[in-house]
């Protein structure tokens, strides 16, 4: 006799064109086939099924398994369509019903929607940051300088499951959080092999971070830069490095290169650049070939859906279909923007800084090192050779000034420098015209936009008058935006209404302010965002002026970014802040190694490499 269990029936009852076994009652109407994914293990199961309606209510019947054209229940059998067989090995496409992937469970939702009805259970679309969250085990990453927080501990053991299964995830933590310490603590995991290297694709003016994040977290990875006038030409070029770094330009000018080369990572850093899918970087970027693609961004969407579907498609290539199919399925509407977040949840780490504060510092320092293209460089080494014919060696703090207002803006010009108010004297040359742009004042830029996205307000710090009029300038914000400024020239009794007003403005704000002028004495907490946007000698000062929004009354983490050009005037300053704070004599104004310091600041250059 056979087993009542219908799962252990042989397969010749799969199709019931005979009376069933005894003790089941076969009936004859017909129920809609239903396909049921749910989440096993490590992969995803296909379950076939119906659903009965009574009147106590509806029961979910399932089949023995998706080759079978009825369903069972209670003693009592169901049949489906005569050719629900046929949809299903049409809809599935080969793929395997007992361990499907992420994206052909999304692939499967998609394209049998019109043959035959597709239930997802709450277990397939488990978002990256409770699988993340659910991550406990201790992460031993090898060669790591570094300690990880536990919140990122957790992304990094999600992502390397997730890249494991599907190929490719997207980073979009909140900034400030270590995306890019995250990154690589996953190259450290699984080392990159210099015939097939990792490819981190960034803007010009992360260059240098890149490069100074690798030798202090991961100084066992060999880096390459691939980049400017010197750059190889034979895909052999790309080779002999475990990571390579490079824009999205040059991936564009040397696209035939990069696509000779098979890449074990490729990492798109501000991959926003990459969310017009008719950009030629977008296109360029797609036809890389790699293993496992990782696009980190902390705005994965910023005016339309079509931003979303762009970079997943980078991440998972074909995950939410054909652009034309989802521009047909997803307006950019509220209820469109719900469901397509549901649905790519699961390969979207997006934590914000107040949900992981628990494991930060109150304070999150985070160093921005910026490199000046060829043309700026040039000018810059033209500045400093001048300064020191100009002006003696006795002078040598009036020189570095010089370099130090052309490292805020070049067009920006000082009316007497031998004055000891000569900050205040700083301006903008030619005052017609656009703005002209340069790394730091993209990288401001970049950072407001996702502070706003975020909606965190901004402080930016800046030594002279004229910075705020410039980024400003720059930006074109709506009239929406406040944007307030204080600095030597604004009334002692106007300061205390502006801070006012940017913690009552509902919506994105920034506040501009001079370290001297508002270094001390104001309480701005509304602000979590601290851009330090020129650097000061005194490190004192520049503590100051971060305890602005530091302070007690803050409730929410603050993080502050220190803005300077690598090899030159800035480097210097930076390197002294740096020493102090770690020595703990922020309020020494003076040291015995000014004079060092003052030589290095005239001698540096970003064009003696």
């Amino acid at each position: 006799m056979l087993a009542p269990d219908p799962k252990t029936w042989p397969r010749e009852f799969s199709v019931l064109e005979k009376d069933p076994p005894d003790g089941w009652i076969l009936f004859t109407t017909v129920l809609d086939p239903v396909l049921s994914i749910v989440r096993e293990n490590n992969g995803y199961v296909v379950n076939l099924g119906a659903r009965l309606v009574r009147r106590a209510g509806t029961q979910f019947l399932t089949a023995p398994s998706p080759e079978f054209n009825w369903v069972c229940g209670n003693g009592l059998i169901y049949p489906l369509p005569k050719d629900v067989q046929p949809v299903i090995n049409r809809v599935l496409a080969g793929a395997n019903s007992e361990s499907l992937s992420f994206p052909e469970v999304l692939k499967l939702q998609q394209t049998a929607k019109d043959e035959i009805q597709v239930e997802l259970d709450e277990s397939v679309l488990v978002s990256a940051n409770d699988a993340a969250d659910r991550e406990t085990a201790p992460l031993v990453v090898p060669n790591l300088q570094a300690n990880l927080y536990p919140y990122q501990n957790k992304g990094v053991s999600w992502m390397r499951n997730a890249l494991s299964k599907t190929g490719g995830v997207i980073l979009a933590d909140e900034m400030g959080l270590g995306k890019t310490l995250q990154i690589i603590s996953l190259l450290l995991l699984d080392p990159p092999d210099s015939t097939s290297p990792a490819l981190v694709i960034c803007p010009t003016t992360l260059i240098a971070n890149w490069v100074r994040e690798f030798g202090k977290f991961s100084p066992s990875l060999t880096v390459m830069i691939h980049r400017g006038s010197g750059r190889g030409t034979l895909p052999r070029h790309l080779l002999g490095a475990q990571i390579v770094i490079t824009t999205y330009d040059t991936v564009v000018n040397d696209l035939v290169l990069f696509k000779a080369v098979e890449w074990s990572w490729l990492i798109c850093d501000e991959a926003q650049a990459l969310k017009n899918p008719d950009s030629q970087r977008r296109q360029s970027v797609s036809d890389i070939p790699r293993k496992r693609t990782i696009p980190v961004t902390g705005t994965p969407v910023e005016t339309r859906l079509l931003d979303l579907w762009s970079l997943a498609d980078i991440a998972i290539p074909g995950l939410l279909g054909t652009r034309d199919v989802f521009e047909a399925s997803y307006s950019d509407t509220d209820d469109s923007a719900r469901t397509l977040a549901r649905i790519t949840s699961p390969i979207i780490l997006k934590r914000r800084v107040k949900d992981v504060a628990q494991d930060l510092p109150e304070r999150t320092d985070v160093l921005v090192p910026l490199e000046l293209d060829a043309d700026l460089a040039s000018e810059y080494e033209s500045v400093r050779l001048e300064t020191l014919h100009k002006y003696p060696k006795a002078g040598s703090l009036v020189a570095t000034g010089q370099l130090q207002i052309f490292c805020a803006h070049p067009a920006l010009v000082s009316g007497g420098m031998e004055s000891d108010e000569w900050e205040e004297l700083v301006s903008l040359r030619g005052r017609s015209g656009s703005v002209r742009m340069t790394p730091k004042l993209l990288r401001t830029i970049e950072l407001v936009m996702e502070s706003f996205a975020n909606n965190r307000k901004v402080l930016i710090f800046a030594n002279f008058n004229a910075c705020g009029p410039i980024v400003r300038s720059a930006m074109h914000l709506p009239a929406s935006v406040y944007w307030g400024a204080i600095n030597g020239s604004t009334p002692q009794e106007d300061r205390q209404r502006i801070v006012d007003e940017f913690e009552k403005h509902d919506g994105d704000a920034v506040l501009v302010l001079n370290p001297r002028a508002a270094g001390a004495g104001l309480n701005i907490t509304a602000a979590t965002v601290v851009i330090h946007y020129t650097q000061v000698w005194n490190p004192a000062l520049e503590a100051q002026a971060s305890a602005r929004a530091h302070r007690r009354g803050q409730k929410n983490p603050v993080t502050v970014y220190h803005l300077y050009y690598a090899d030159t005037v800035e480097q210097v300053m930076m390197d002294r802040s740096q020493m102090r704070r770690e020595l703990g004599a922020e309020a020494v104004p003076t040291s015995a190694d000014d004079a060092a310091d003052l030589s290095r600041a005239l001698s540096i250059s970003p064009v003696s490499k």
